[in-house]
C-alpha cells in the first residue's frame, strides 16, 4: 500500500488543526443546542433567563456558535475570530463555575483560541 503525502508545512498543519478542532466544538454545541435545547439551557446565565425566554436564548446562541464555526472554516480574519472564540469560551466557564466539572474543557479550548490568535499573526501560506 502506498502512503498519502501531504504537502502541508508544520505551520499549516497547526493552522488547520486549531481551526478544525475549534470549528468541530462549535458545530457540535450549536447543532446539539438546536436539536436538544433543554439539555443546554442549564448553561445559560440566570441573569439572562430572568429577562428573556430561555429557549429563544439557546437558539440564538446556537446560531452564534454555528456562525463562529463557519468563520473558523473560512480562514478570514483569524486573529479576531480567535479573540471572539476565546472570549466566548471564557465567558461560558465564568458564568458556569458551578458546572466546572463539565466546563473545565472549555478552558483548554479557550487556550486553543488564544493559540489561533498567535498563529494568525504569522499566517502560514495555504
Amino acid at each position: 500500500m502506498g502512503t498519502i503525502k501531504f504537502k502541508l508545512s508544520n505551520d499549516q498543519l497547526v493552522w488547520w488543526s486549531l481551526r478544525l478542532g475549534l470549528a468541530f466544538v462549535f458545530i457540535y454545541a450549536g447543532v446539539g443546542s438546536l436539536i436538544h435545547p433543554y439539555e443546554w439551557i442549564v448553561y445559560l446565565p440566570a441573569f439572562l433567563t430572568r429577562h428573556f425566554a430561555a429557549l429563544t436564548l439557546i437558539k440564538l446562541f446556537a446560531v452564534f456558535e454555528l456562525l463562529l464555526a463557519a468563520w473558523l472554516l473560512s480562514g478570514k480574519l483569524m486573529k479576531y475570530c480567535g479573540i471572539v472564540c476565546g472570549a466566548t469560551l471564557v465567558l461560558i466557564v465564568l458564568f458556569n463555575l458551578s458546572q466546572l466539572i463539565i466546563t473545565f474543557r472549555d478552558v483548554g479550548l479557550a487556550f486553543m483560541s488564544l493559540a489561533l490568535v498567535f498563529v494568525s499573526l504569522k499566517k502560514p501560506k495555504s
